[in-house]
């Protein structure tokens, strides 16, 4: 991938981020403020966005308090905003006000190999080393051996007991096999706290990759006592060719500048958007190429392998806990294998794609592809958030 250094900004409106039924749904975003230089809580009500930073300072507050939704839907507010002035508001100036990603002091986990079809994948990236010249070939023998055997087994029970029995008799099992069908979960920290990227941003990947591609994924936000309050879109980047190399390299190919996205809102959980009807969710992904490319993309939460809540059970629980809440990335399953840049290499990134991953109820996280090392650099932690605070006297 060569750098682009100009390229067309997406169009981002109203219409193009939020959920279908934005009318019916409590929903919560962050914007920065150029007067605190720092951000706001803040709900989005109709064509207005409402600043709730003195009842709720962070967002992770906000999820604390069992009537968060009245309070999104009802509660006096600060200064408002017009929603669409943020929207389409440049994501690179502290001087003008814009979202945000929706999250703040949460700790941001992920749950990988969650899907069949893409754990298949991470078996192939291993199996190359992480050549993307190789996987056309590695990707027809697993498909000879594996084939249908483990899709819909349950992981952890007496069948994927067996298929395992199989697999390692085929000298095909695999680390990703283990947590994909085994007892136990991948789950690992994703970013640090405040590094998340919103709607609007770039998106980083890493100079050194040549074979990566977005995952576009369902983000669960829980509180402090491990209770899902909310759901919203994230992008796990992700980096096949340094992964496939080694699974020790999990964290050079997951956290690197501007390489999570997560927005555009948190919806919260309320009578008309629950639990189930997170588990019944439809993603999908397009990638527009500055060169014209274009790639479409689908999945759907309910062929997930793991129920939601036992990958929450997994992230926080006697053995874990995370006082500020976490949000959970659930996994994805995209795994592009279309080739864009030369036979049998499959897809990955070129700079300038712009990855548009959308639900109808949760809306539309919009980012564009750079190098991680060109994104904007990182500046805004922890003690720069409490000094702000401080500031508005809200702490």
């Amino acid at each position: 991938m060569e750098p682009e250094t100009t390229r067309p900004r997406p169009v981002l409106t109203t219409g193009s981020v939020l959920p279908e039924d934005a009318d019916r749904a409590a929903l919560v975003a962050r914007v920065h403020s150029p007067e605190w230089d720092g951000p706001c809580v803040a709900a989005v009500r109709g064509e207005h966005v409402v600043d709730l930073t003195a009842i709720a300072p962070t967002v992770s507050d906000l999820m604390e308090r069992h009537d968060a939704a009245a309070v999104v839907r009802e509660a006096d507010g600060g200064h408002v905003w017009r929603l669409d002035e943020l929207v389409e508001a440049p994501k690179d100036r502290r001087d003008v006000p814009h979202l945000l990603t929706p999250i703040d002091l949460q700790v941001i986990k992920a749950a990988g190999v969650t899907f069949a079809r893409s754990l298949l994948e991470r078996v192939i990236e291993e199996r190359t080393g992480g050549d993307p010249a190789q996987a056309a070939r590695v990707r027809a023998r697993i498909g000879q051996v594996v084939g249908g055997t483990i899709d819909g087994i349950r992981p952890g029970s007496p069948e994927a007991d067996k298929a395992k029995e199989l697999l390692v008799a085929e000298g095909l099992w695999s680390q990703y096999l283990e947590v994909g069908i085994g007892p136990d979960p991948e789950v690992f920290t994703k970013a640090p706290v405040l590094s998340a990227v919103g709607s609007g941003a770039d998106i980083g990947v890493l100079g050194a990759s040549v074979w990566n591609n977005p995952e576009p994924e369902v983000v669960l936000v829980v509180d402090s006592r491990g209770q899902v309050r909310g759901a919203t879109l994230g992008n796990d980047v992700n980096l096949r060719d340094i992964e496939g190399r080694s699974a020790l390299l999990l964290s050079r190919a997951k956290d690197n500048n501007a390489s999570c996205a997560i927005g555009p809102f948190i919806r919260l959980l309320d009578e008309g958007f629950d639990l189930d009807t997170v588990r019944g969710l439809d993603i999908d992904l397009r990638i527009d190429g500055s060169d014209g490319y274009v790639l479409h993309g689908s999945s759907s939460m309910r062929e997930i392998s793991r129920d939601v809540l036992d990958l929450v059970a997994a992230t926080h629980g006697p053995h874990h806990q995370y006082p500020d809440g976490s949000v959970l990335f659930t996994g994805t399953l995209f795994a592009p294998t279309e080739d864009r840049q030369a036979p049998g290499a499959g897809f990955t990134h070129e700079y300038g794609d712009v990855v548009r991953i959308s639900s109808p109820r949760l809306g539309t996280l919009i980012n564009t592809v750079i190098p991680s090392e060109l994104a904007a650099p990182w500046t805004f932690g922890v003690r720069a958030l409490m000094h702000s605070l401080a500031r508005r006297g809200v702490l």
